[in-house]
């Protein structure tokens, strides 16, 4: 499936910036579902440095510096990407989750070895007894890893309420916990503590859902969003995604623009300026489908049953521009 993405960042500064530094992970990499087609950020004022590299992480990562005096910022990423759907085996055919962890703390199994990041600790995701005694209810010995972690999916969904209005993209990981509420970035940290505290490699994914406007209505320009959630090696199948926010394991709905650790690594865009004083911030995102050339758009499958489409913008808001 085809999508093209608009993603527009806007600052307004109640006194002129004098200088500016940025950098903005919006640029969506090429992975073994996903195929970027074309990708570009603009940025108004006409920045004075303007590069990209890539990080530790393979994300794409633009950098850009306005060394003159303005009064407002936006930043415009426009890509085009193709997603397909991940092929699974049955659940209950993979791998006990103890023997991949074997896998990872085994000094001499070579291609673990700077994997081994994602099983530690990280700044927004520390060490937690509880996120871990909570992964451990679905985590039963000799549990196949995959069958184990949409369990956890489902139930970080279930027991958790989704509520934009509880959490700031400060909230620590324990304040979660204790009141079951948040985002989706709340949500995927939630899982991540679990799971690392158990020994698994497990990443933070930000990206875009495609959200879909109730029958009969007509989706609204800018109403989409940021989304996450997390990933977990499995060796010989990679590295397979979920999402505890809507319950169900990404498909082609789902786009990718940049792992790390925590939502830290992989923050929208973030940087430093002089001057300004106060500022308001405006974000809007479009996701929209590419249909083939010569036909119409077409119509969403409806989803496996059992499995919770993605709801309407509401469950897919992530905290940060």
């Amino acid at each position: 499936m085809r999508f093209r993405i608009n993603h527009v960042t806007r600052y307004e500064y109640a006194e002129p910036v004098s200088l500016c530094h940025s950098i903005a992970h919006l640029k969506p990499p090429q992975t073994a579902r996903q195929r970027c087609l074309s990708s570009q950020i603009r940025v108004d004022p006409w920045p004075a440095v303007h590069r990209e590299h890539e990080d530790f992480f393979g994300n794409r990562v633009s950098y850009f510096s306005i060394q003159q005096a303005h009064d407002a910022l936006e930043v415009r990423a426009q890509s085009e990407v193709e997603v397909t759907a991940p092929t699974l085996p049955k659940p209950e055919a993979t791998q006990p989750w103890e023997r991949i962890v074997d896998r990872l703390h085994d000094r001499y199994d070579e291609p673990m070895t700077n994997l081994r990041i994602f099983t530690l600790p990280s700044p927004l995701v520390p060490p937690d007894p509880d996120a871990r005694a909570y992964a451990a209810e679905s985590f039963l010995p000799g549990r196949p890893i995959l069958e184990a972690t949409i369990e956890l999916m489902g139930r970080i969904y279930r027991d958790f309420v989704y509520d934009p209005t509880s959490t700031t993209i400060s909230t620590p990981l324990a304040e979660v916990m204790e009141q079951r509420k948040g985002v989706c970035q709340d949500f995927a940290h939630v899982a991540i503590a679990g799971l690392r505290g158990l020994g698994l490699a497990t990443r933070y994914v930000s990206g875009y859902l495609e959200t879909l406007p109730p029958p009969g209505q007509v989706k609204l320009q800018g109403a989409d969003a940021s989304h996450a959630w997390f990933s977990v090696l499995i060796p010989n199948l990679g590295w397979i995604d979920f999402d505890p926010t809507n319950d169900r394991i990404p498909g082609e709905q789902h786009i990718t623009t940049a792992v790390g650790r925590d939502f830290q690594d992989v923050t929208p865009l973030r940087g430093i300026f002089y001057g300004g004083g106060t500022h308001e911030l405006r974000v809007a995102v479009d996701v929209n489908r590419v249909p083939p050339a010569g036909t119409e758009a077409s119509v969403a499958e409806p989803p496996a049953a059992g499995v919770q489409p993605p709801a309407p913008s509401s469950r897919s808001r992530m905290q940060g521009s």
